[in-house]
């Protein structure tokens, strides 16, 4: 990957390194599904890959749902009967209900507690809540701030508003060989949440910039959207576009200490489905694979059955898997560059298979062709798996049938897919075989 630079980084960085930077650079913002929290964000990470930003109106009819209001807050606090600030938007933008109108009163607490969201399991952690869609106000507090808040009339205050402008998402795309896409996704929804959220952005972008560092098979489009209505509206304004989506990965909860997770798409056979499933069981890390289920993040928008696209989705621990989970405890603690860096690394790994796999159709199919005198056996004399090679290269030419891909090679012959993509390379280059 090249030498890390943005954001005051040293050239030295390491990827984890920099993108738990990333992260905390990220985590004060308050995001929501529109705003100004999201248009920071994306400038944050059009400084590390350039950015095509796309503002949607309000109003727009995206699919089955239609774009909202824009939703902006500025300051919002409860005070108590002495005047003090004991819930203050300032600490965290957790603190006020996500999409919460604009509100100017003074109310006993009898009345406030109806607007107040809490974790009475977790009584020293303050949840995360929304109402995109429905008009309401609110504050999310500790159980323990709320248990000690004395009875009497509280000054409460959103400033915010919810007026028409943009739904706002971007993307970046690395232009490949062909015109075959593979899509990666990641929400930029969610206000101060580390895990689910953030992780996700840092190792998006910089899956980005390592996969810029060549010229890919395929072109990857990277989408930083809003969770659900983002990607409904990337697939209502690119219709022409979604025939080209051959694979796609999206990406959340990426950099906590938990195993790595992939759901299937809802095809369970896609590409890519056995892409991550021979590279996750090759790598000898812990992992799990789960099945397609029509709840999640957007890979469900974009394995609906009316585009039904070949895009799983890669985690460490799975939403709502983990106590932290839309809490204030997903905090810059809670995820690690070391996470991090192991989902790039499984990212890469995934994505290299995928660019080279390929079928092939042998040109030599009546008996084994002589690989003596064409030099191939010479040209692996230098090789640590020489007899590996050997095999692979009559492995691909056994299965070089157009029907066969390279990844079916290495699955059906337990070698190592670089192998066998290698030794297709070598045929390919003798004149053995034919994409």
């Amino acid at each position: 990957m090249a030498p890390v630079t943005a954001a005051g980084d040293q050239p030295t960085t390491p990827p984890g390194d920099a993108m738990h930077a990333l992260v905390e650079r990220l985590y004060p913002l308050c995001r929501s599904i529109t705003g100004d929290g999201v248009r920071a964000t994306l400038d944050i990470v059009g400084e590390y890959v350039p950015l095509q930003v796309h503002e949607v109106p309000t109003g727009t009819q995206v699919l089955d749902w239609t774009v909202p209001q824009e939703w902006n807050i500025r300051d919002a606090y409860i005070a108590d009967p002495a005047g003090k600030r004991v819930v203050d938007f300032a600490e965290s933008s957790l603190h006020v209900l996500g999409y919460s109108v604009p509100v100017s009163r003074t109310m006993p607490l009898s009345e406030l507690r109806a607007h107040l969201h809490t974790l009475p399991d977790h009584p020293s952690w303050v949840p995360y809540r929304t109402s995109y869609y429905k008009p309401e106000w609110g504050f999310c507090l500790a159980q323990d701030t709320l248990d000690a808040l004395p009875d009497g009339d509280y000054e409460v205050r959103i400033d915010s508003t919810l007026a028409d402008g943009h739904l706002t998402y971007a993307e970046h795309v690395i232009p490949g060989q062909v015109p075959d896409e593979v899509i990666v996704s990641c929400h930029v929804c969610h206000p101060s949440l580390a895990n689910d959220n953030l992780a996700g952005i840092a190792v998006a972008t910089f899956l980005a910039r390592a996969l810029a560092e060549r010229t890919p098979y395929y072109t990857y489009r990277f989408l930083f959207a809003p969770g659900t209505i983002g990607a409904i509206t990337w697939l209502a304004r690119n219709k022409e576009r979604v025939e080209r989506v051959k694979h796609g990965l999206v990406l959340a909860c990426a950099g906590d200490p938990g195993r790595l997770t992939y759901k299937q798409s809802r095809r369970g056979d896609a590409e890519i489905d056995r892409v991550m499933r021979h590279v996750l069981a090759a790598s000898e890390r812990p992992y799990q694979i789960n099945e397609f289920t029509p709840y999640g993040y957007d890979e469900r928008q974009f394995c609906s059955p009316g585009f039904d696209l070949g895009v799983g989705s890669l985690s460490r621990t799975p939403y709502a898997g983990y106590p932290e989970y839309h809490t204030s405890a997903d905090n810059l603690d809670f995820v690690s560059p070391e996470a991090m860096a192991d989902t790039l690394a499984v990212c890469r790994e995934a994505f290299a298979v995928l660019d080279r796999n390929r079928r092939y159709l042998n040109l030599s199919p009546y008996g084994e062709p002589q690989l003596g005198r064409r030099g191939l056996y010479d040209a692996l004399g230098g090789r640590s798996d020489t007899k590996q090679a050997q095999m692979a290269m009559l492995w691909v030419l056994s299965l070089s049938d157009g029907e066969h891909s390279l990844l079916d090679v290495a699955e059906r012959s337990g070698l190592p897919f670089d192998t066998v993509a290698d030794a297709a390379d070598a045929l390919h280059g003798a004149g053995l075989i034919k994409a």
